[in-house]
């Protein structure tokens, strides 16, 4: 079947309406869920052909993510279904006014390569809880994890309610020229505005999770060892191919050789003496990238790490000195296993550094005082983020997950995601055994005094 035939074949199963049934939808999810458990050790192992993850970092920041999340859609999918009443005006006399979710229809995931697996199903779990059909379109860049969603998918659901559409480019093209009623993006700021100009054609309403230069401000000395620690981890997890990962730190003046010592101290802790031959260093996705990454590293003042090895596609983790806003790290977004390291000395200056550059979509904060945190919170916009820790932030189903501007729009996790891929109706229900008679021609005083009366 190809692209258009699978998209009309799903927009007429959605007529049927049999996907607004919540016992299918709890039926389909519970499926996927079963399908995950008793399958785990083949996805760990595509993730870690794809991407050398561990098994403990897969299950950790991808498998148990989607686990946690289809629980939580499985746990609340009943009540969030439910009409939703609202206070009634005096003027709409007598009534009662509620809202209602509808599905959308057809819905298209487009997901990136970096976390294959959770950001390719946690999306498309709160798209089916919502009652729609799904395309999921996985990314080339990581094939093993592609191939695995595909088997999954097709051994749990019919592909007139559930598909999974593999390929490159040409089936991205392909997908896009098709009508769709909700598409979901994860990736480049690039590729998300070339999304959104395809989803202009058909008016279609687009969520974008994007990325950009996520800042991380270390303010004070209190519990800097443990900052070093969470800043090393939320960086170099995933070789730093994370969305939300810090993508530059901002540390006070005095700060900075302590912080180094300690860093490096973890950096060492984590990876050992020779990061290159540690198989838990999970690698760069492809070529491409890591010439890219290589690159940037051209000419800087490295503090640590540096080094790479295009034969596993590794490289170290690295911390870079000397940053100013010119620098060739400071221009994109880095999404690799680097991290530059700037100094300031004013509270001021960072909120200045940082409003100069596109909103962010995470933001971290390690600072002991509250007017502190107050002031960087009041005074810069992004998409979420931490204070005294990095990225866990996008691991709860109560917090929804999404960016700003540049960054992105919309959010999805739990609660989020069933409204992100639900229509809300407002409804009002008359009686009909009564009927003011103010809004009727014609027109008179003691109608508008009425009027004015009820709509006070």
């Amino acid at each position: 079947m190809d692209i258009t035939q699978l998209v009309d074949s799903q927009r007429q199963y959605f007529m049927t309406h049999d996907t607004k049934n919540i016992q299918m939808r709890i039926k389909t999810i519970q499926n996927i869920k079963q399908w995950i458990t008793q399958n785990e050790d083949k996805i760990i192992i595509a993730l870690k052909k794809d991407l050398n993850k561990h098994a403990t970092e897969s299950y950790m920041a991808e498998i148990g993510l989607v686990l946690s999340e289809i629980n939580y859609q499985l746990k609340h999918i009943k009540r969030w279904s439910k009409n939703k009443k609202v206070w009634t005006p005096l003027a709409q006399f007598y009534g009662v006014s509620y809202e209602t979710y509808e599905p959308y229809g057809v819905t298209l995931v487009m997901s990136p390569w970096n976390y294959p697996f959770m950001l390719s199903i946690e999306p498309a779990i709160g798209a089916i809880a919502a009652g729609n059909t799904v395309i999921i379109k996985p990314s080339a860049y990581a094939p093993h994890v592609s191939h695995i969603i595909k088997q999954m998918i097709h051994e749990t659901c019919h592909e007139k309610y559930v598909a999974v559409v593999e390929g490159g480019r040409e089936e991205n093209i392909a997908l896009l020229e098709q009508r769709f009623d909700y598409i979901f993006f994860t990736g480049s700021v690039e590729v998300g505005k070339q999304v959104m100009a395809k989803a202009s054609r058909y008016l279609t309403p687009v969520t974008l999770e994007l990325g950009g230069k996520s800042p991380c401000i270390v303010d004070d000395a209190h519990s800097l060892k443990l900052a070093a620690k969470r800043i090393a981890f939320g960086k170099f997890l995933n070789a730093g191919q994370t969305c939300v990962a810090p993508d530059y730190l901002l540390v006070r003046e005095n700060l900075k050789k302590p912080f180094i010592d300690y860093i490096k101290q973890y950096i060492l802790e984590f990876f050992g003496d020779n990061p290159l031959e540690n198989d838990q260093l999970v690698k760069i996705i492809n070529q491409k990238h890591f010439e890219r990454l290589t690159h940037l590293l051209e000419n800087q003042d490295i503090i640590i790490g540096g080094k790479g090895n295009l034969q596993t596609l590794k490289i170290e983790p690295t911390l870079v000195d000397h940053i100013d806003s010119d620098n060739p790290l400071m221009k994109e977004e880095i999404f690799g296993p680097i991290l530059p390291i700037i100094t300031y000395h004013s509270i001021d200056e960072v909120i200045d550094f940082i409003n100069k550059r596109e909103r962010p979509l995470a933001f971290y904060i390690f600072s002991s005082h509250k007017d502190v945190q107050n002031k960087l919170l009041n005074s810069c916009s992004f998409g979420g983020g931490c204070i005294n820790d990095t990225i866990i932030h996008l691991a709860t189903s109560q917090l929804g997950f999404g960016g700003v501007g540049h960054s992105g729009m919309g959010s999805y996790h739990g609660k989020k995601s069933f409204e992100t891929f639900s229509h809300t109706r407002s409804l009002v229900k008359k009686a009909t055994w009564i009927d003011l008679p103010f809004r009727y021609y014609p027109y008179t005083t003691f109608k508008e005094k009425m009027i004015r009366l009820f709509e006070k």
